[in-house]
Parts: structure tokens; C-alpha cells; sequence
């Protein structure tokens, strides 16, 4: 491998010939060898920070622009621009595990920007620190860059991921309406339901968590850019960061705005640990409607046996023709990750120390994996299970017709004692409830007919 030499304020330092980082991500890369290839700082990151740099050389370039002239500005928003495409994520090759403030990722970024400028403009014409960096720190742009990349995931992937698996219950709702079930509560039975109710429950659980999600995002359209090292601005020009956070606004189409204080931007990460939660619901929902689904298509003969569900590929290695809810386990093995991973962004954003936040880099790797995960889990939950499922009316009316806590019914007519011991009595006799109730006298064969309508009870 070919080599060059760059150097930072430490001295001297060998960068492979065909990478753009230089020095200070080089040492970032050969120090820390942690989950090396594997936890590699989330790309959403590397877009984030394409667009803050950009949005600062705008700002810059307008407030000082004898600093940031006109061919220094065209060279940073042409390599930001293939940042934010992605073009250039193979030159952002640092791990999670690293600093706490996320400053060598910061630098990974002004190193990468300025290289691939100086060759586009064809001169050596930017300095990692000077330029790209100007007006800023690692302390408020990796900050701006968890906000940014946050309510890229969440309003981008997420949110439209929901509203997808919504829209697949709503059709489910129409073509069910009038099939009555047993319901179940305890995992016991319970009075009927319709089936479209049920699933209704499924639709309005997952319509509360968009709400949820779209007001949790609000807190993260506020940007701790401007705040530079501890919050006060140093070495930012007035008017900078109000005037980077509409910069990032445009880019983005998102309503970002200046964090009101800095201080506070700085070293807490609640609006996070708030996002997360709603994200954390959102899984606790989903958890429960793929345990509801796998438990009303488990059988096919030994089971509940209600719905059916698309079947996907071989369920066992040893069990011919064995056919498993593979998609529902997916998405409860994904809510169980999202779980663990709020306790992560918790305890990460516990650890402010005076005017800075060092647990930034594994509050955003968790936040962003769970809103990644979770995104992706529904989407697949949606198009290979939820679309597909379809009623086993047969079963759901044997079941009905065969449940005991249909004795509800007879409570305003013999009373709640009285239909108990109708219940117990059919239970323990293995018969009809009509046969337990006419057998202990609480009503005629011809009376329990008039006032007994399982259907009728939804």
C-alpha cells in the first residue's frame, strides 16, 4: 500500500495514498481498534455532517465572507455535496467507540471535505481547521449532527414505515367487518369481538405512536450549532448559528432552528432520551401486535388457528412442512433490541459533566440503530405477513360458538351467580351451555334461544 505524510499539531503522520482523511482521523483509526468494520460511526451521521458543513460554509460566507471567499465556498458545498450522497463514506472509516464528544469524527469530516475540495478546485485551498471548521467545534457540531440525523430517521423512515403498516390494518378493518370471534383477555376467553375490532386496536395503537413520534420530534429541531466549545459562541460571528440553522432548515425541508440556550444544547441530550421513548412505545405496540398475530395463526391444527399468514420458508430443519411466524419474530426480537437500546441512550445522556456531554457518540449509534431497526422491521412485517393475513371464519365461529364466557350474555336473565354455575356446570360435563342452563332450571330451552346471540354481543 502507498502512503503519503500529513501532519496536525502532534507532528508527522502516514495516510494511506488513496484515502482523503489525513492526520487526526488516522490516529482516531490506529487508536481506537474497537468493533473495527462492525460498529463503524452511523452513515446518517456522515450525511449529517455533509449537511452542517455545508450549511456553515453558507453562514460563514455571508457573515465573513473576506474569510470564507467565493471559490473557498464553491469547493466545500461541491465535496459536502458528495458527502451528503454518499459517494465519500468509504473515507469515514472510524468506529463508535472513541472520543466522547465525537471530535475525531468532526475532524474525519473537515479532513475528508477539505482533501476532496482541494481537488476539485484543483489548489490547495482549504485547511481542515480554518475552513471547514470555522465558526465551529466538535462540541456543537456533533450535537447538530445527533439532531439532524434524528429527524432524518424519524420523519424520513420511520414515520412513513408506520403510517405503511397502518394503512395494510385500515384495508384489514373493511374486508373483516362482521366476522365475530371469541375475544381474550389473560389469555383466557373472553366475550366476542369482531374481528375488524380487534384490528382496529392494532391500527389506533400504531396511530397514537405517529403522534407520539411527531411530537417528540419537535425538541430536536433545536441545534447546538453556534455554541462552538462550552456554549458561549467563542470564535462564532454573530448571528451564525441563527443563520446555519436556516441553512440547514432549506437543505433539509426540515424546521430547524437555533438552540435557544447553548449551554443547555451542549451537554444535555433529553430531547433524545425523550425521541427514544416514543420510539420505545412505538416497539412496545409492536411487540404486542406481533405476539397477537403469531398467537391467532399458531397451530395449524394444535393451535388457535383463527387467521392465516403467508408462508414464508421452511420452519425446521428436522420437522417436514413445518411452517414458523418468522416475520412476527423478527419484529419482537427487534422491540427487545429497541428496549435495551433506551436504556443506552438513558444512561448516555445521564453523563453530562459540566459543559459537555462525552457519551454523544453511543447515545446517537443506539437511537439511530433503533430507529433503523425499527423502520425496517415493520416494513418487512407489513409486506411479508400483515398484507397477507386472512380469516379462518370457520374457526373463529367454532370457537365462539365454543366458548363458555358467552354465558355473559345470560347475566341480566338469571343473574351473575346463576351464570357461573351454568358455566362451571357445561365446563365440567363437557356440554352446551344451553344444556348446563335448561339442566339447573335458570331457563327454558325456548327462553334461552330468545335472549342468547353470540353475534350480537359486540
Amino acid at each position: 500500500m502507498e502512503y503519503r505524510i500529513e501532519h496536525d499539531s502532534m507532528g508527522e503522520v502516514k495516510v494511506p495514498a488513496d484515502r482523503l482523511w489525513a492526520a487526526q482521523t488516522q490516529r482516531s483509526h490506529e487508536n481506537f481498534e474497537i468493533g473495527v468494520g462492525i460498529e463503524t460511526m452511523p452513515r446518517e451521521i456522515t450525511h449529517a455532517f455533509g449537511i452542517l458543513k455545508k450549511a456553515a460554509a453558507l453562514a460563514n460566507h455571508a457573515l465573513k465572507p473576506e474569510k470564507m471567499t467565493d471559490a473557498k465556498l464553491a469547493a466545500i458545498s461541491a465535496a459536502c455535496d458528495e458527502v451528503i450522497s454518499g459517494a465519500l463514506n468509504d473515507h469515514f472509516p472510524l468506529v463508535v467507540w472513541q472520543t466522547g464528544s465525537g471530535t475525531q469524527s468532526n475532524m474525519n469530516a473537515n479532513e475528508v471535505i477539505a482533501n476532496r475540495g482541494n481537488q476539485i478546485a484543483g489548489e490547495k485551498l482549504l485547511h481542515p481547521n480554518d475552513d471547514i471548521n470555522m465558526s465551529q467545534s466538535s462540541n456543537d457540531t456533533f450535537p447538530t449532527a445527533m439532531h439532524i440525523s434524528a429527524v432524518l430517521a424519524i420523519e424520513n423512515k420511520l414515520i412513513p414505515a408506520v403510517e405503511t403498516l397502518i394503512a395494510t390494518f385500515v384495508r384489514l378493518e373493511k374486508e373483516n367487518e362482521g366476522i365475530v370471534k371469541s375475544g381474550r383477555t389473560h389469555l383466557q376467553d373472553a366475550t366476542p369481538i369482531k374481528f375488524s375490532q380487534e384490528i382496529s386496536g392494532w391500527r389506533s395503537s400504531l396511530e397514537r405512536d405517529v403522534e407520539l413520534l411527531k411530537l417528540a420530534v419537535k425538541p430536536l429541531y433545536e441545534l447546538a450549532l453556534g455554541g462552538t466549545a462550552v456554549g458561549t459562541g467563542l470564535n462564532a460571528p454573530k448571528g451564525f448559528d441563527t443563520a446555519v440553522a436556516a441553512e440547514v432548515a432549506k437543505m433539509t425541508g426540515k424546521p430547524f432552528i437555533t438552540a435557544a440556550n447553548k449551554f443547555h444544547a451542549l451537554t444535555s441530550k433529553d430531547e433524545l432520551v425523550f425521541a427514544h421513548g416514543a420510539i420505545k412505545a412505538l416497539a412496545a405496540d409492536m411487540m404486542k401486535i406481533a405476539n397477537d398475530v403469531r398467537w391467532l395463526a399458531s397451530g395449524p391444527r394444535d393451535g388457535l388457528g383463527e387467521i392465516f399468514i403467508p408462508e414464508n420458508e421452511p420452519g425446521s430443519s428436522i420437522m417436514p412442512g413445518k411452517v414458523n411466524p418468522t416475520q412476527c419474530e423478527a419484529v419482537t426480537m427487534v422491540a427487545v433490541q429497541v428496549m435495551g437500546n433506551d436504556v443506552a441512550v438513558g444512561m448516555a445522556a445521564s453523563q453530562g459533566n459540566f459543559e459537555l456531554n462525552v457519551f454523544m457518540p453511543v447515545c446517537i449509534y443506539n437511537f439511530l440503530q433503533s430507529a433503523r431497526l425499527m423502520a425496517e422491521a415493520i416494513i418487512s412485517f407489513n409486506n411479508k405477513c400483515a398484507v397477507g393475513i386472512t380469516a379462518n371464519r370457520e374457526k373463529m365461529h367454532h370457537n365462539l360458538h365454543n366458548s363458555l364466557m358467552l354465558v355473559t350474555a345470560l347475566n341480566p336473565y338469571i343473574g351473575y351467580e346463576n351464570a357461573a354455575k351454568t358455566a362451571k356446570k357445561a365446563f365440567k360435563e363437557n356440554i352446551s351451555l344451553k344444556e348446563a342452563c335448561v339442566a339447573l332450571g335458570f331457563l327454558t330451552a325456548e327462553r334461552f334461544d330468545e335472549v342468547f346471540h353470540p353475534e350480537q354481543m359486540v
